[in-house]
């Protein structure tokens, strides 16, 4: 049997809960932590051994990792638009400025400059890696400067896309990301003016993830690593877990302003949100705690044993005898359960419960 819950008060806090019900709490004076009682309690409860979590659900959506916008380096009107949903790899067009293809490339260093022999730095090493992968490095040594070498792959770049071969690189000519992107959204139309600086498309990563808002308060759960169940829109159930905040979209908000939004990867593959669309409701359930297979009673059995020891204790009640008051030691607290241990403990013993 397994028990969720929403985020729940310390162990101290229910402990204090059940002491304020405990009507059939007796004064210490046990010996070895035991003591006789013979008075029957109001009620009983059964020692079960289960799972206890502390959770919270919330709404979610699913996404993909990294959304960011990409603007035209240069002025110009679009004449091939981004197509929203594609997923662009290295040496495909993202979109076309002025019927030429704008380029995808790898790197993590953005398109500063135009590019042109005799130029040096990392950029170029970004290109000339480009151009080997895409087949265009015959003869050409793949480092920080451009060279005639680079100049004349590139002029067979150029030929491909149709493009004049100029043996030069246009600033407006090529779009440096990290690896393939997911064009989630078109943000120029065919025929629009942009640049510079312009936003022409909105790009993320091609792995989908689930981004849901936390209140501030819950900022624990908004751990890197934090487990998560996601609850698809189809019914499929998911599991994942916290890889980062990030800002929300079209907000000006940091991370972790008045809310905190979050985004959740999934363990193992991503195959299970591979159909779902670009913002499709889901419901996450964050796991900020969680026991397995410990014994539990419910809270309100718990009573506060006085004396110097001080602590906590359970009434056990047998089949046939007195009741008796055992201490005990306590773990964590979920769905009105708390974790309980301690001598004479086991699987479907009863204890007494305080009335209602």
């Amino acid at each position: 049997m397994r028990r969720r819950t929403g985020l729940t008060a310390a162990v101290g806090a229910a402990a204090a809960g059940a002491v304020a019900v405990g009507a059939f709490a007796f004064g210490d004076g046990s010996r070895d932590g035991v003591r006789d009682e013979g008075g029957a309690p109001p009620a009983t409860a059964e020692v079960v051994r289960t799972d206890l979590e502390l959770s919270k659900t919330v709404d979610g959506t699913v996404d993909f990792a990294g959304r960011r916008p990409v603007k035209s380096a240069v002025e110009g009107t679009v004449t091939v638009a981004a197509r929203e949903g594609a997923t662009v790899r290295q040496g495909q067009a993202l979109y076309e400025l002025d019927d030429k293809p704008v380029t995808l490339l790898y790197g993590p260093v953005p398109m500063f400059r135009g590019m042109k022999k005799g130029d040096r730095g990392t950029d170029v090493l970004q290109l000339e890696r480009g151009l080997r992968d895409l087949g265009y490095g015959a003869g050409l040594f793949v480092d920080v400067r451009y060279d005639a070498a680079t100049a004349a792959a590139v002029k067979r770049w150029q030929k491909s896309l149709n493009r004049t071969p100029t043996g030069r690189v246009g600033k407006g000519h090529v779009v440096f990301q990290g690896g393939p992107v997911k064009v989630v959204k078109a943000d120029a139309a065919l025929g629009d003016q942009v640049g510079p600086d312009g936003p022409v498309l909105t790009a993320a990563s091609p792995t989908p993830v689930v981004r849901a808002d936390l209140d501030q308060g819950d900022s624990s759960l908004a751990a890197r690593g934090t487990g998560a169940e996601i609850r698809l829109a189809d019914g499929k159930k998911v599991r994942g877990r916290v890889t980062g905040t990030v800002r929300p979209e079209g907000s000006d908000e940091e991370p972790g302003g008045d809310g905190i939004t979050v985004e959740i990867t999934l363990d193992g593959s991503a195959s299970a949100l591979s159909g779902q669309a670009a913002r499709a409701t889901a419901s996450v359930t964050f796991v900020s705690e969680s026991r397995r297979g410990v014994l539990a009673v419910p809270v309100e059995a718990l009573v506060a044993l006085r004396g110097e020891s001080g602590g906590y204790g359970l009434q056990l009640v047998p089949a046939s005898g007195p009741p008796r008051m055992v201490r005990v030691d306590t773990g964590m607290t979920a769905d009105g359960r708390i974790e309980v241990r301690g001598a004479g403990l086991r699987e479907g013993v009863r204890v007494g419960v305080a009335a209602q």
